[in-house]
């Protein structure tokens, strides 16, 4: 799969995945629909506007879908976190640098905050969305960053 095709997978990922999941949140009485974008969907960076446009089409479409869901008691809402340490971003930056701790330490100091987050910070905000504790909370996007877009 080429970069542009993966991109196009990120959004009809959200489609489908919205598509398949309202009947059974309808039958529920209500749900919680979590979509995964990015910073990127927020901000422009520069030279990878095929990733921009699919997380921009995740946030948008997590609106579209908070509006046309809310009287069914069906909340969407949208992460965007900015450099999470999972592999991929290891990966990325094994690729992009001969020191892999150097290139973890300065894409960690563009944070404000000093460093990288890690999976648990987004999973405990996805935990948070889904529950009850959010119960008045559609349509949001939640920036987990570091501070990164606060600039």
């Amino acid at each position: 799969m080429n970069r542009l095709s993966n991109k196009i997978a990120i959004v009809t990922g959200v489609l489908f995945g919205a598509k398949h999941a309202i009947p059974h949140l309808r039958k529920a009485g209500d749900g919680s629909i979590v979509n995964l974008s990015s910073i990127a969907g927020l901000i422009g960076v520069g030279g990878i506007a095929p990733y921009h446009a699919s997380k921009g089409a995740v946030r948008l479409m997590s609106k579209n879908d908070a509006i046309t869901y809310a009287r069914e008691n069906i909340r969407v809402n949208s992460l965007h976190p900015a450099y999470i340490w999972t592999p991929m971003v290891e990966t990325y930056l094994r690729t992009t640098s001969p020191d892999v701790e150097a290139a973890k330490a300065a894409a960690g100091a563009a944070h404000p905050i000093g460093h990288m987050g890690e999976p648990d910070d987004v999973a405990w905000a996805v935990v948070w969305l889904a529950s009850d504790e959010a119960k008045f909370v559609t349509g949001a996007k939640m920036v987990i960053d570091g501070g990164y877009t606060a600039r």
